[in-house]
């Protein structure tokens, strides 16, 4: 019997295909390897009957999952050459307000100042815009991934007739016969070859308004009498 150790975290449940089933199990037969098998405590209980997958190696490798990844990088190359542009615009302009420093009043180079940092103010804000947007757009092609990947599963242990699933970077030792993450990925980039990912807009980013300056031949209210 060959062994494949896994990663040491907690032992945790993939998912408990019993549950999905609705009980409609209670009459499986036990089955001879690759399905582990234990004997029941409970008469009234099938055998225990479980599977190992590898999800994480399935985000990774499936033609799906190596699609989004492009798309992604993509994306984020865009960004980021739109983000450099802005920031070499800042850069002269920072350089051409330090130009005039000496030709321009107090008031008038304070002025500037502040309207220099807002604009990095909004530079900063749009980069974690697109950032988030970035995530979520990810997150969501992965869970279309993850839904075909859970129907998979859940068929091949209908199959197998298991009743449970681990998750394999959860468990510290066991056999692989057991591991079903290669007839997993094979249906999955059968079902999905392919996936195109809904890019989320990122959020606008709203100058905040100036304050006005106050000018020197500007009255001071009146009082009241």
């Amino acid at each position: 019997m060959f062994f494949r150790r896994a990663g040491l975290a907690p032992l945790m449940f993939l998912l408990a295909v019993a549950a999905s089933f609705g009980g409609a199990g209670m009459g499986w037969a036990q089955q001879p390897p690759p399905a582990a098998t234990a004997p029941a405590t409970n008469p009234t209980q099938p055998p225990l009957t479980i599977m190992v997958v590898d999800v994480q190696s399935l985000l990774q490798n499936s033609k799906s999952a190596k699609m989004v990844r492009q798309q992604i990088e993509q994306k984020r190359a865009e960004y980021a050459k739109e983000i450099s542009h802005q920031e070499e615009t800042l850069k002269q302009e920072r350089d051409s307000i330090q130009r005039q420093q000496s030709s321009l009043s107090a008031e008038a180079l304070n002025q500037k100042g502040r309207e220099f940092q807002q604009k990095v103010n909004d530079l900063d804000r749009g980069v974690q815009s697109k950032r988030q947007a970035l995530e979520r757009s990810n997150a969501e092609a992965l869970e279309k991934i993850q839904e075909v990947m859970l129907k998979i599963i859940t068929d091949i242990a209908k199959d197998r007739k298991a009743n449970m699933v681990f998750q394999r970077s959860e468990l510290v030792l066991f056999d692989q016969n057991y591991d079903v993450t290669d007839d997993v990925l094979r249906r999955l980039d059968e079902q999905l070859p392919t996936l195109t990912v809904n890019f989320v807009a990122p959020a606008p980013v709203t100058p905040a308004a100036q304050p006005a300056a106050a000018t020197a031949d500007q009255a001071p209210p009146k009082k009241k009498k």
